[in-house]
């Protein structure tokens, strides 16, 4: 079945820049490249992590990649990277008259959860890098928290379901799936996750965090009438679920699951 689709807003996006922009570095941290001459960011966004590539790497080719026009208009902003819109799936498809050059770092953050199917995805992606080249990605572990399922539950409920149904909603595997697939695949992995604990204030602060991500395709897809009932009870839900303390401030605990690959050398 076809997911419905959906925009995304890159102010939104980046109220919680800085602690959105963590797993990144700390994915970037474990990337020895030294001397790369094309780094491509597969689902960029608004190009702010992005632009770390390049200052690591100031002499390589940096190409952002996302499939959302509103993200890629964002990014632009940014010089020093060649932008692109298109999809992760279009962009991984076998090249028969291999017309496309290889890529010597492969990156992508937060994006690989989109599509069900990531996981097969895998081997297409490592053979878009060269040999002897780094693959490096982020997802998301934590969709078994309330932040996901208050959502899932409030979604399935009449008058909701029938607007929902078919929207994009994000999933992941463990990291031991992804380090089996890897090693399969003849690279060398370094696979981890870690739970970072998020402080965050302001009213609703977790309802803002999600709706600008995992939240985003589900809030979109329900009708003007409808959405503020459904946001009224998704802020209460979650206001229960995160309480914050006497000073205002809420603690959103969010598991993340890393992998650096290194391919076989040729």
């Amino acid at each position: 079945m076809s997911q419905m689709s959906h925009s995304w807003d890159p102010d939104r996006y980046l109220t919680y820049a800085d602690q959105r922009g963590r797993p990144f570095a700390d994915l970037l941290a474990r990337v020895p490249a030294e001397k790369p001459r094309t780094v491509v960011d597969l689902g960029c966004g608004p190009g702010n992590l992005t632009a770390l590539l390049a200052d690591r790497w100031p002499d390589a080719a940096v190409t952002g990649i996302d499939s959302s026009p509103e993200m890629i208009a964002a990014a632009r902003e940014i010089a020093g990277v060649r932008w692109e819109v298109a999809d992760l799936r279009d962009w991984v498809r076998p090249d028969p008259l291999a017309l496309r050059a290889p890529v010597d770092v492969l990156v992508s953050n937060a994006t690989l959860q989109w599509l069900p199917d990531h996981i097969e995805l895998l081997p297409r992606l490592v053979d878009r890098v060269a040999p002897g080249g780094w693959f490096a990605f982020q997802v998301p572990g934590n969709f078994d928290e309330p932040s996901h399922t208050i959502r899932t539950d409030i979604a399935e409920r009449t008058p909701y379901a029938e607007h929902v149904r078919d929207v994009a909603v994000p999933s992941s595997h463990e990291p031991v799936d992804y380090l089996r697939v890897l090693l399969g695949l003849g690279c060398e992995a370094d696979v981890w996750e870690t739970t970072y604990l998020h402080v965050l204030t302001g009213p609703d602060p977790v309802f803002d965090w999600v709706s600008g991500t995992g939240a985003r395709p589900t809030i979109q897809a329900l009708p003007e009438e409808l959405r503020g009932e459904f946001e009224d009870e998704f802020r209460r839900l979650l206001r229960e679920a995160y309480p914050a303390d006497p000073s205002g401030r809420v603690v959103l605990p969010f598991r993340r699951i890393f992998a650096v690959a290194r391919t076989a050398a040729s």
